[in-house]
């Protein structure tokens, strides 16, 4: 049953809700929104200044890693359904039952990036790149346990994208490959499948956080996020939805077997991240803030952090040692002409582009009523990004590396208005979103 409380800011003493402190809600939107905008002009107009006198020679549209390129008819596709969706998502998703909602959701997400990607380059292309994961297939070839062994040890003759990440991505695009799947077409198949899927993991999360009617109301914003342009096609997509069910599996189970199983599988799923990627270290945040509000049982926390345990000691058995490899690429990220990327332009550039991909939409929901469990999640989120971002190792290139973290602050975009502005109020904000990531896909050529 969706719950119709009074909304933070909604005066149930007026018609609609409407009073002052809706006037008051709206006038810090408006401000939001004009900081929102002004950071991502200031952005683009430095870093545009920068790449000019040559201070960034490997960024041609700053802060983004691209180039301009003007939108052809291919677009259109993607822009009629994105816009015909976003018109009729958030009834849809009012009148069916939870499970029916969660499956639309899931496929409006699939079928917004898919359409996204092919108006460009295609869904597979980005994985064909001399740089990317699957080069270095050969060099594991049918031996992975003595490839992961001597990772370390031959990390600078590898690809950018492996030297600058643990071994588990090349793992994986190994046993697809081993399966039978082999080839850029099924990684980007599995990188979307599993990125989209996000959306239906945290609209879960909300739901046991912030209850039904928080979840319904955040879900046609993580399935329109801008963020689905990186989606397809970044490794980092597959690293959003294996943390985000992650996550989701802390909260799922109800009876004993099934929150000792939920646990083990979240301990997996948690514990891989470190694996997957080094950014992903602050991400753990967001379960660390779940986990303390939804006080988990012993058990499901000994399960949790059985099964992260396994994951470690499966890596160091292989002869990988997490500090090691951290160390190594390090190393390698210190010699690449990106670590001599301006650190504080980045500082602030980074998170414009954290903007850009979550859309004004969930800059205007962080002034809304957002339930207060759901907000410290969000919180949690943006305190992982400003601690990577200070750390000064992502300088650029952010807008992969942000994919994981997008997913969640997205969550924000559905409380971007009050419940007396209704169906209407949603539909507007999510054709705002659908306009962002339109012009993000039309305008920008992303090599991911």
């Amino acid at each position: 049953m969706i719950t119709r409380d009074c909304a933070v800011g909604d005066d149930p003493g007026r018609p609609g809700g409407h009073g002052p402190g809706d006037s008051a809600r709206r006038e810090r939107v408006r401000r939001a929104l004009i900081g929102w905008a002004a950071l991502i002009a200031l952005s683009f107009a430095a870093g545009g200044l920068l790449h000019h006198v040559g201070v960034l020679r490997i960024d041609h549209l700053p802060p983004l890693h691209a180039h301009f390129r003007v939108p052809t008819f291919r677009l259109l596709p993607a822009a009629a359904f994105g816009l015909a969706t976003a018109w009729m998502l958030p009834g849809a998703l009012a009148r069916l039952r939870f499970s029916r909602a969660i499956a639309l959701g899931y496929g409006t997400a699939l079928a917004w990036t898919v359409l996204l990607a092919v108006s460009g380059d295609g869904l597979a292309t980005p994985f064909t790149h001399k740089e990317e994961y699957l080069a270095v297939l050969p060099a594991v070839g049918h031996d992975p346990s003595g490839w992961l062994a001597g990772f370390i040890e031959h990390l600078p003759g590898y690809p950018t994208h492996v030297r600058g990440h643990p071994p588990l991505p090349v793992l994986v695009v190994w046993a697809l490959q081993a399966i039978g799947l082999p080839g850029p077409l099924w990684a980007a198949l599995l990188v979307v499948l599993v990125g989209c899927s996000a959306a239906v993991a945290i609209t879960l999360t909300v739901r046991r956080l912030g209850g039904e009617d928080a979840a319904r109301r955040a879900l046609p914003y993580l399935a329109l996020t801008p963020a689905s342009v990186w989606i397809a096609t970044s490794m980092d997509a597959f690293f959003a939805g294996v943390g985000a069910w992650g996550v989701a599996l802390l909260v799922l189970g109800r009876k004993r077997w099934s929150r000792l199983l939920s646990g083990a599988g979240a301990g997996v799923l948690l514990g891989s991240l470190p694996y997957l990627s080094y950014g992903l270290v602050p991400y753990l945040l967001i379960p660390v803030v779940v986990a303390v509000m939804v006080r988990p049982s012993r058990l499901t926390v000994a399960a949790v952090l059985a099964g992260a345990g396994s994951v470690t000691a499966a890596f160091a058995a292989g002869g990988f040692f997490w500090p090691a490899g951290a160390l190594a690429t390090h190393a390698q990220w210190a010699a690449d002409p990106g670590a001599a990327r301006p650190y504080l332009y980045f500082l602030f550039a980074n998170i414009a582009v954290l903007a850009l991909m979550t859309g004004p939409a969930a800059t205007a929901g962080l002034m809304g009523p957002i339930p207060a469990r759901v907000r410290a999640v969000v919180a949690a989120t943006l305190v992982a990004v400003a601690a990577l971002d200070v750390s000064g190792v992502t300088r650029g290139e952010v807008e992969r590396i942000w994919v994981p973290f997008a997913v969640w602050a997205s969550v924000a975009g559905g409380f971007a208005g009050s419940r007396a502005d209704g169906q209407a109020g949603s539909r507007r904000w999510l054709v705002a979103q659908v306009v962002t990531g339109l012009l993000l896909q039309g305008l920008v050529a992303s090599p991911w």
